[in-house]
């Protein structure tokens, strides 16, 4: 009996420490930094709503905030499992592409992460459940058959704008608890210069860093058809143009977003430098460099609002 209860809980102890193991790999697979910066993003959204809201539930803001962290990792799992190709072609160290996790439990993990990730919002305004559920399509219709809007730059920009605008909406959503208030100019401002800051700046960046297996695996972007020199112009002249706008509309309007500004502004200048050295015969670590500065940008941009609006 003794040796039957001890077998037992072996047992049991080793398959919690498998589960434990695939939930790793799988929030390695779907990048902490992104999942980082798309909390960053609705909490940004939840904090531009104060001048409507000023007395915000933190409560109904972090369960807000959890709903779409878990939207945005069921998205970033399933597109791992669609990438596996061109991420080992490419290099990636990512769990899937080197055999560490299987694909089809991972595919498993994003299909309970996103039915999760709608079930955390009960008891939120009722349009916030519309806002994960969307974001979920989108998810979708980038990486799912017979989409693969991933396939070509114009259809990752149309998804990751549609994603990016929805987290901020989702933010001030459930800030505002659905009482129909106006959209403050300062929320408009930063989600629309975030978002195109994204688009933008980051589809070329990462599309510079990947253009091998996206070639392999069929993908027209901006890198495969246009080369690495041409995109590293187009994502430059897009950063500093955007910062630059961002920083004399800020300052024009008198609203509470200049640091973040300034901060975009000091991020598209390291992404124009980087790209500098990414040309077609530099190796990946080279070409990966304005994609790792475009993303502490953001991070540092959504950090700054936050606390110059606490």
């Amino acid at each position: 009996m003794a040796s039957t209860w001890a077998s037992g809980r072996a047992s049991g102890t080793s398959a919690l420490m498998s589960a434990a193991r695939v939930l790793r790999f799988c929030v390695v697979e779907a990048r902490p930094a992104v999942l980082a910066v798309s909390m960053l993003r609705f909490l940004a959204g939840a904090m531009l709503a104060l001048p409507v809201a000023v007395a915000p539930a933190p409560a109904e803001v972090l369960q807000g905030a959890a709903a779409w962290v878990l939207s945005i990792f069921a998205i970033y799992v399933g597109n791992g499992v669609s990438d596996v190709t061109e991420d080992q072609v490419n290099g990636s160290r990512r769990p899937i592409a080197r055999g560490d996790l299987d694909p089809r439990v991972a595919a498993w993990v994003a299909a309970a992460a996103a039915v999760v990730s709608l079930v955390v919002t009960a008891g939120l305004p009722g349009a916030m459940t519309w806002v994960i559920a969307a974001n979920l399509v989108l998810g979708y219709l980038y990486s799912g058959a017979p989409f693969h809007l991933k396939s070509r730059s114009g259809g990752t920009i149309v998804v990751l704008c549609g994603s990016g605008l929805l987290a901020y909406w989702g933010g001030f959503t459930v800030v505002i608890g659905g009482a129909g208030e106006s959209t403050p100019i300062p929320l408009i401002m930063f989600a629309v210069a975030a978002t195109c800051w994204m688009t933008l700046v980051g589809v070329p960046a990462k599309d510079l860093s990947d253009i091998a297996g996206d070639a392999a695996a069929g993908r027209r972007t901006i890198a495969v058809t246009c080369g690495a020199r041409v995109t590293s112009n187009v994502m430059s002249a897009a950063a500093l143009i955007l910062a630059a706008s961002f920083c004399v509309v800020s300052l024009a309007l008198g609203v509470p977003l200049a640091w973040a500004a300034l901060a975009m502004l000091v991020g598209a200048v390291a992404v124009t430098l980087a790209g500098r050295a990414a040309d077609a015969g530099a190796d990946r670590s080279r070409r990966r460099r304005p994609y790792r500065a475009f993303m502490a940008t953001q991070h540092i941009v959504h950090i700054t609002v936050l606390f110059s609006n606490i």
